[in-house]
């Protein structure tokens, strides 16, 4: 009886010594700009740098020149809808930002607020018209700035697959529309490839 409680405290102590040595996370801080590609799927890294190739080849296509010589001022943009059609869940919204950063970055385009800001915009406008706001201050209705174009996409996925291993192509397709005459004036496209491998024991 004796030789089962001892064997069991001795289970229990090693258990316990087991449990306080698990080893902490291992946390390393890095450069926001540093591709860390840990699944294969599509990353910050992936999005902001197809964010700024894309539109560094918009900004080059005849018709921005175009517009620049027939209106002789820079065109206005707004973004509209990514849709991801891919075979995994991508936070379009991340991308969009990264396309927005991209075109004001620039400094070749006046960029107009998308439908949900210019609705949180003009109940500002509007509360200001309420006489809280000083006559000087108040900005008035009706100045908004229309956009001229606007840049549509959508991104998907070709996954060829075998055991351990998998090649997953991005294709990103971006098109700008003249919002007056629906015209397309620019279609661009940006592919990634990836091959990831994993032990066959882990799959």
């Amino acid at each position: 009886m004796k030789v089962h409680v001892r064997l069991t405290f001795l289970l229990l102590v090693v258990l316990a010594l087991s449990a306080g040595c698990t080893s902490a996370p291992k946390v390393r801080r890095t450069a926001v700009e540093e591709t860390v590609d840990l699944s294969g799927r599509w990353n910050d890294s992936d999005s902001r740098m197809v964010a700024e190739e894309m539109i560094k080849d918009c900004l080059n296509r005849p018709w921005f020149a175009d517009f620049q010589s027939h209106k002789g001022r820079k065109p206005s943009v707004i973004v509209g809808t990514v849709v991801n059609r891919s075979d995994e869940h991508i936070n379009t919204q991340v991308f969009v930002k990264d396309l927005e950063r991209a075109l004001i970055n620039s400094g070749f385009v006046d960029f107009v607020a998308s439908r949900d800001e210019r609705g949180e915009l003009r109940q500002e406008r509007a509360d200001m018209q309420l006489g809280f706001t000083s006559a000087e201050t108040a900005k008035a209705m009706g100045r908004e700035i229309g956009a001229d174009f606007m840049l549509k996409g959508t991104i998907n996925t070709i996954r060829d697959q075998i055991t351990g291993q998998y090649v997953i192509l991005y294709q990103v397709n971006l098109e700008i529309h003249d919002l007056e005459t629906n015209r397309k004036v620019w279609i661009g496209q940006k592919k990634l490839k990836k091959v990831v491998s994993r032990s066959r024991w882990k799959m």
